[in-house]
């Protein structure tokens, strides 16, 4: 078997391309080819080490069209929160008028959003999202963002929630025996044996295995799965909203399907703290539509499949998601949905179509949450591979975790990093307490990250008015999400109506405060590499460029000593 690293000739570089050994840094020279425009960007702005030629170059190439794209971005949006979450932010908020109105600002808030991401992924339409943005707007300290980014990526990007949800809540309910293919522990099940809970860890293990290896070995059949997936989901949600329009039509057995409807704000909540509460899990539900951003490298003609698909994906899971809310209060009292005990669309199947499509339920969520595996291990890897492409210090070098070996198609090695991240969490904390804890933590980073996006949109637009925008975002709507970010740092400190969180016995803040030591984390390692080791051990890291195997350029640091 070849190796997974190669060097072309001896310079390390590629043909036509001169390089510097110095610390001077390489011009960034953006080809906007697929958008019919060429611009130059000086080197201020060039988003980490490599240029955009360089940090396209390998892989796969660009065969992500608006389909896929918008795909990428449906399925990041739709998960479980859907089929639960109404029913929480209907007893947060106390009225379903008030509960409608939530996430139609939600999806006014997460547009804003995505017009911020847009203007920033048609100027760098390059892999790895935040990470991109960040190096474009702050530029010193030489590389912090970057090592910050890492650590967050590296440590807290997992997809252990979907795994423990597809195994424990869908997967036992439904008997998806389908899992025999994926991990021979599924025979237990058929055997008889109770579902404990290294059982459930069992199937979560096999889930994000199966996916791993999907990817990195067949990777245009992973991409296949995730359209197929997310087709299934959006199905699955058009469904309940006909069959809400049916019921609201008054030809089914439901009696009164307008009840919910006639004094829709009465019993409204008059406690900020309780929309506050329901804003965050609307927002939450919202997440995911800046999913396309984090693979660009592989997207066809990028800017324009990014302005596309973008609001799109969005717009139909907002039209989606509304319309499903009004066949959940079509279906069932707004006392019945708050005592019931169970998902709203678990309720709503059980009105409509019967006990028994409860079932159907399980299977379609199960599912559901499959394809969310699917989508993020594959956003996930590419954000790993551009981090090592950066030549951030990681353990055995950083040109392995930025190659696309074995099968110069896929980086299966960053698909590698994310499985042992997943793993980690699924196998160590106990479920019941540490286990929500810390999908807590891993959410409360993103926020400080998006925080810091949006003020570097702001930087940009101040010192670099003339750079290339082939999307602007409204400065105020930029604004308006800044203060939506600023609500959710802030929110969590503050003292919950129960006064305890969601994770007795451990304080409600904790989360914050773990969050963000897992960012300082990431200072002190940079401090380290480019700070303390250099002054310590008396050299210098001096930038060099590598071609991999399959094309790819990564970034290496040589070690020069200083006399």
């Amino acid at each position: 078997m070849s190796s997974p690293l190669h060097t072309s000739g001896h310079s390390n570089e590629p043909t036509g391309v001169e390089y510097s050994h110095g610390e001077k840094e390489v011009a960034f020279a953006v080809e906007m080819v697929d958008a019919g425009s060429d611009s130059d960007i000086t080197s201020d702005v060039n988003p980490g080490e490599l240029t955009f030629e360089e940090d396209t170059a390998g892989g796969m190439g660009r065969h992500l069209g608006v389909f896929s794209c918008t795909m990428l971005n449906i399925g990041a949006i739709i998960g479980t929160g859907i089929f639960s979450t109404p029913s929480s932010i209907l007893g947060s908020v106390g009225s379903v008028g008030a509960s409608l109105m939530l996430w139609v600002l939600g999806f006014a808030l997460s547009f804003c959003g995505l017009f911020v991401w847009l203007e920033f992924g048609t100027m760098f339409p390059r892999s790895g999202g935040e990470k991109v943005y960040l190096e474009a707007a702050y530029r010193r300290p030489k590389h912090l963002v970057t090592v910050v980014f890492a650590v967050n990526a590296v440590i807290l990007n997992f997809s252990s929630g979907s795994c423990i949800v597809f195994a424990e809540k869908y997967v036992f309910d439904a008997h998806l025996y389908l899992l025999l293919v994926i991990i021979p522990i599924s025979i237990l099940i058929s055997a008889g044996h109770s579902a404990d809970l290294w059982v459930v860890r069992g199937i979560a293990i096999g889930a994000i295995c199966f996916v791993i290896l999907l990817h990195g070995f067949t990777p245009r059949l992973g991409v296949y799965v995730i359209n197929v997936l997310t087709l299934f989901k959006t199905v699955v949600l058009l469904l309940i909203v006909v069959t809400g329009w049916i019921v609201l039509s008054g030809k089914t057995q439901v009696k009164d399907p307008h009840v919910n409807f006639r004094h829709a704000f009465a019993g409204s909540s008059h406690s900020g703290h309780d929309y506050a509460t329901a804003m965050f899990e609307v927002l939450y539900a919202y997440s995911g539509w800046q999913n396309a951003n984090y693979v660009l490298n592989e997207v066809r003609d990028p800017v324009r499949t990014l302005k596309i698909a973008g609001p799109l994906g969005l717009g139909i899971t907002t039209t989606l998601y509304i319309s499903a809310n009004i066949a959940y209060f079509a279906t069932s009292s707004k006392t019945a949905i708050l005592e019931s005990g169970t998902t709203v669309a678990s309720l709503f199947f059980e009105n409509v179509f019967g006990v028994q499509a409860q079932r159907a339920l399980t299977v379609f969520v199960a599912l559901s949450q499959l394809q969310s595996i699917f989508n993020v291990a594959y956003s996930a890897s590419r954000v790993n591979q551009e981090l090592a492409k950066e030549g951030i210090p990681l353990p055995f070098g950083n040109r392995l975790w930025a190659t696309n070996w074995p099968t110069q198609r896929a980086p299966f090695p960053g698909l590698v990093v994310h499985l042992i991240a997943t793993v980690i969490v699924i196998v160590a904390p106990p479920l019941s307490i540490a286990y929500p804890f810390i999908l807590d933590v891993a959410g409360y980073p993103v926020q400080i990250i998006n925080f810091f996006v949006i003020l570097g949109l702001f930087y940009l637009r101040w010192k670099k008015p003339r750079l290339p925008r082939p999307f602007r975002v409204w400065l105020p709507l930029a604004f308006f999400f800044l203060l939506v970010e600023a609500f959710l740092l802030i929110f969590p400190f503050l003292r919950p109506a129960n006064g305890v969180g969601d994770t007795p016995p451990l304080p409600y803040y904790l989360f914050c405060l773990v969050g963000i030591a897992v960012m300082m984390f990431g200072v002190l390692y940079w401090a380290i590499w480019k700070l303390m080791l250099p002054y310590v051990f008396k050299f210098r890291l001096v930038p060099r460029k590598e071609v991999l195997e399959d094309g790819t350029v990564v970034t290496l640091f040589s070690r020069e000593k200083v006399e």
